[in-house]
C-alpha cells in the first residue's frame, strides 16, 4: 500500500512539473527571447537534437538556430553579424556563425552546430552580435535556457 501512494506521488510531480523530464529529452526546441523588450518582434528558435555525422562515429549534439527581425548588426557599433552561443557556465561554450538570408530588410539569420560532445543539461542558447574581421563577440540581442525546452 504504501509503495502505491509513493507511486502515485512521483507520477503526479512528475506530472504537475514536467520540466524535469523535458530538460534531457531530445529532440527539443527553445524559443529565443529577445533581452531587450523594444525588440518586440525578434525572435529566435534552438532545435537541440542528436546528430550521426559520416564517417560513422558515436552521435553528437547538435544546436541549430533560426533568428528573425533582427536589427541591423550595424546599428550597435562595430558589428557586421550575429554568431550563435551556447555554454554550460564554468565548464565550455560554442560558437557558430549564424548566415542571412538574401532578403534586402530584415534577413533571417540561421546557423548550426554538429560537435557538442557535452550532456545538455544548464545550457544558455544565445543570439549574440558579432564582428567577423576581429572575432569579437557582442551582447546578446536573444536568449533562453534549455530548460525551456520543449
Amino acid at each position: 500500500m504504501k509503495r502505491s501512494i509513493m507511486v502515485i506521488f512521483v507520477l503526479t510531480y512528475l506530472v504537475i512539473n514536467p520540466s524535469l523530464i523535458k530538460a534531457n529529452s531530445m529532440p527539443c526546441s527553445i524559443v529565443l527571447e529577445p533581452v531587450d523588450h523594444t525588440l518586440t518582434n525578434a525572435k529566435g528558435a534552438a532545435l537541440i537534437y542528436k546528430v550521426q555525422l559520416h564517417p560513422p562515429s558515436f552521435p553528437r549534439t547538435n544546436i541549430s538556430i533560426l533568428a528573425v527581425h533582427l536589427p541591423a548588426p550595424a546599428t550597435y557599433g562595430n558589428y557586421d553579424g550575429y554568431d550563435g552561443f551556447a555554454y554550460i557556465p564554468e565548464e565550455i561554450s560554442w560558437r557558430f556563425r549564424l548566415y542571412p538570408t538574401p532578403e534586402e530588410e530584415n534577413p533571417t539569420w540561421a546557423g548550426r552546430f554538429d560537435l557538442i560532445t557535452a550532456k545538455m543539461e544548464n545550457v544558455n542558447v544565445q543570439v549574440r552580435l558579432s564582428n567577423s574581421k576581429t572575432n569579437k563577440l557582442g551582447p546578446r540581442i536573444l536568449t533562453n535556457h534549455v530548460q525551456s525546452c520543449k
